[in-house]
């Protein structure tokens, strides 16, 4: 890739990452300043991937958020399962939707992905439905 082209597709990244997080997490800000063309390639395939259905994507947006939230609880990713599970409830993903999902998650990786991770996203979404909705 050229410097332009790296150029051009970080701040796609970083601009992928501002629309769907509001914010850069601090490790991909790392990525981007010490490894910019590998944060590029990254960049490019998060911008594909994270486009809504308006702008072109297949799936909404509000799915892919919780397919990254059930796959980051998967791999033990706490807090990447738990930033996209709160993203994914923020687009109208309910936490008995996510509950679901999450004995999904137990069904294919055992008890342990529960325990070590998807009780916490859970708890996490669970605390913030209630903030945000104090009747429940």
């Amino acid at each position: 890739m050229s410097d332009d082209t790296t150029d051009a597709a970080v701040q796609k990244g970083l601009a992928s990452f501002m629309a769907t997080f509001g914010r850069v997490p601090e490790n991909f800000t790392l990525l981007a300043q010490h490894a910019p063309a590998a944060f590029a390639g990254y960049g490019l395939m998060r911008d594909f991937v994270m486009q809504d259905t308006a702008a072109g994507g297949a799936l909404p947006l509000k799915t892919k958020e919780l397919i990254f939230a059930l796959l980051d609880t998967l791999a033990g990713q706490t807090r990447g399962a738990k930033n996209h599970a709160a993203a994914a409830m923020k687009l109208g993903v309910t936490v008995p939707e996510l509950a679901e999902g999450l004995v999904q998650v137990i069904m294919v990786g055992g008890i342990t992905t529960w325990n070590a991770t998807g009780a916490e996203v859970l708890r996490h979404c669970a605390e913030l439905s209630a903030a945000a909705d104090p009747a429940t």
